[in-house]
């Protein structure tokens, strides 16, 4: 029965991967419109901005409303 033994390798520094700002611009406005849209239907639809009538809006986020704070009730 043979035995192995590891061999050192040399090791390389690892280089960051550049990433121009012009391709990530375009996903940062498009998360950050989401988030706004998402905070409007979390925070203050069904109130004095409502945009949909009736409660169903209300009824699916109610619960997120109080987790972040939000009153509804």
């Amino acid at each position: 029965m043979a035995q192995t033994v590891a061999q050192p390798t040399t090791s390389s520094t690892a280089i960051p991967a550049k990433l121009p700002i012009g391709a990530i611009v375009p996903w940062a406005v498009f998360f950050g419109v989401l988030m706004l849209v998402l905070l409007y239907f979390v925070g203050a639809e069904q109130g004095a901005t409502s945009l949909l009538s009736g409660e169903g809006v209300h009824e699916w986020v109610h619960d997120a409303r109080h987790l972040l704070g939000f009153p509804c009730h």
